[in-house]
């Protein structure tokens, strides 16, 4: 998953909260660097990223779009599946989308000092652009695909994604109402045992 599938999952928890944006940013056993707490966040995002990593449905999804992005499949379905999450925000959380997200920023500015250096340089870009709320319009999507496509090492067709979209959406749509809240009750599990 990606960004706002992971604040999501979060909960109401600042440490979570914290870890759980960090999680990608922080390597191996640099995690025992963060209090425990923030480490807890950091290692549900790894729950996370595992349980959906071996999910059918999000296999199926990138499947879908292996021909076109080939490599980066997995990457373009994570964010596929927060546009489908920022779609369908009112189902899932009582907060309007724009609220949830300007707190969530103003949260990790305020804690911009404890933010790892590849996590302070892409919070500036983060809240200019306004990535959670961007996800949900075409034109966000296309924004964040492109800023990616050109960070990647290898020849990527993430700037034309949204066309994939725009052709599997009914498919994709499908495989996130079906995985996303079996996403939820696996972290409410984990966070439960951990």
């Amino acid at each position: 998953m990606n960004f706002l599938a992971h604040i999501y999952l979060s909960g109401e928890d600042e440490h979570l909260l914290l870890g759980n944006f960090i999680g990608d940013l922080v390597k191996g056993s640099d995690r025992f660097g963060f209090a425990g707490p923030v480490r807890r966040g950091i290692d549900l995002h790894r729950f996370i990223d595992d349980f959906t990593d071996h999910h059918p449905r999000w296999q199926h999804s990138r499947e879908l779009l292996r021909t076109g992005q080939r490599k980066y499949a997995g990457v373009v379905t994570d964010i596929f599946y927060d546009h489908f999450l920022a779609l369908q925000w009112n189902d899932y959380h009582h907060r309007p989308l724009e609220e949830f997200a300007t707190e969530v920023y103003a949260f990790f500015e305020s804690r911009y000092e404890e933010l790892p250096p590849r996590a302070q340089h892409l919070l500036p870009y983060m809240i200019r652009h306004n990535w959670l709320v961007a996800y949900r319009h075409y034109n966000g999507l296309e924004r964040v695909l492109q800023g990616m496509s050109r960070r990647t090492k290898f020849d990527s067709n993430m700037a034309e994604a949204v066309l994939e979209l725009r052709k599997y959406e009914t498919e994709l749509r499908s495989d996130f109402s079906s995985f996303f809240p079996e996403l939820i009750a696996a972290s409410k599990r984990f966070l439960e045992e951990n």
